[in-house]
């Protein structure tokens, strides 16, 4: 990494369905592209929330389209996508964080980049007062048995996309219908279940900006957006 911080545009998406938030991160990350060198990529922090969605990562082979209808009945979308690990939900509540960085102008490493993310996570649970969430060998952030924030990315040529899930005050039965990233024998919590009080994304958004700009040593700059309107970001 260079003296100089690597400068990050925070766009606050708002609540959209995951085909407008995975369209709004693929535009950034190709948008980029055609740029030459690293250091004049444009790296973003696209912060939302999305209706109830399962999605499914490229270790997930197992899902048969019956499955999905199965799931589909439940009243979510269904999708299959790019990024690493297996099956996961969003919905509202989850505050939903998409890092597309120039690796180049971090550390050109994908497993720093998830081991920086995991300590990302785990400084802003600790800033809301979740003082047990912690790494293990399990991807993910966990409060003991119980999987608070899902982890799960794409690298292309050290451009990064798709990125972290944090239960805030999410309706945890939607992980009852599946095995939340494949793990069989633990559970889910979430911010609002662990501190015995409604704990919505905005207040979840300040601590993980913060925990940001601290663990990935980067200057943050707000973008404003219309949150109906993802395709106008950019």
């Amino acid at each position: 990494m260079s003296s100089v911080r690597p400068l990050v545009t925070v766009v606050r998406a708002g609540r959209h369905r995951y085909s407008a938030g995975l369209q709004l991160q693929q535009r950034l990350a190709k948008s980029n592209q055609i740029l030459n060198p690293p250091a004049e990529f444009r790296n973003y922090l696209v912060l939302q929330e999305h209706e109830p969605v399962y999605t499914v990562g490229l270790r997930t082979k197992d899902y048969t389209v019956k499955d999905e209808y199965r799931l589909r009945r439940l009243g979510a979308d269904f999708h299959r996508t790019d990024r690493g690990g297996m099956i996961t939900f969003h919905g509202p509540g989850q505050l939903v964080a998409y890092p597309i960085l120039h690796l180049g102008q971090f550390k050109p490493s994908i497993r720093w980049y998830v081991a920086t993310l995991e300590r990302m996570v785990v400084e802003a649970c600790h800033q809301m007062g979740i003082r047990g969430a912690k790494a293990t060998k399990d991807t993910g952030i966990w409060v003991a048995d119980n999987k608070i924030c899902a982890i799960g990315i794409h690298g292309s040529r050290y451009v990064t996309t798709h990125g972290i899930a944090l239960n805030c005050c999410t309706d945890l039965r939607w992980f009852e219908h599946i095995v939340p990233c494949g793990i069989q024998g633990k559970g889910v919590t979430s911010l609002s279940k662990e501190l015995g009080r409604h704990f919505p994304v905005q207040e979840a958004s300040g601590a993980l900006l913060t925990s940001f700009a601290k663990v990935f040593e980067c200057r943050l700059q707000e973008q404003a957006t219309h949150p109906a309107n993802p395709s106008k970001i950019g």
